[in-house]
């Protein structure tokens, strides 16, 4: 899986966001690339992002980094680390939910 944008690690932690658990990337709606975080597709990128649609929920748009397994936006948005390795994910991106996610 390519991760594009300002990464430090091979666990997707980028120069914003590198705590021990920022290990998600976002795949963004606009470009169907993964990012670490919001900040690095707006400083790699020439296009403004947009958020997933809620009626596309089902699409696999979140990256762990510690197993590389690809989540689905409703999988990632109802748990607090990955259902397959269960590295904890970072709570504190409930923050930024909706640039990432429409919300309902």
């Amino acid at each position: 899986m390519q991760i594009h944008g300002k990464t430090v690690d091979d666990q997707t932690r980028c120069v914003h966001y590198a705590t021990p658990v920022d290990v998600v990337a976002i795949k963004f709606a606009c470009c169907l690339r993964y990012y670490p975080c919001h900040l690095c597709h707006e400083e790699t990128t020439n296009h403004s992002a947009s958020q997933w649609p809620v009626d596309q929920r089902g699409q696999h748009a979140v990256f762990c980094g510690v197993c590389r397994t690809e989540l689905t936006v409703e999988e990632y948005l109802a748990v607090d680390s990955c259902p397959n390795c269960h590295a904890a994910f970072n709570e504190r991106c409930r923050l930024h939910t909706h640039l990432y996610f429409q919300v309902r």
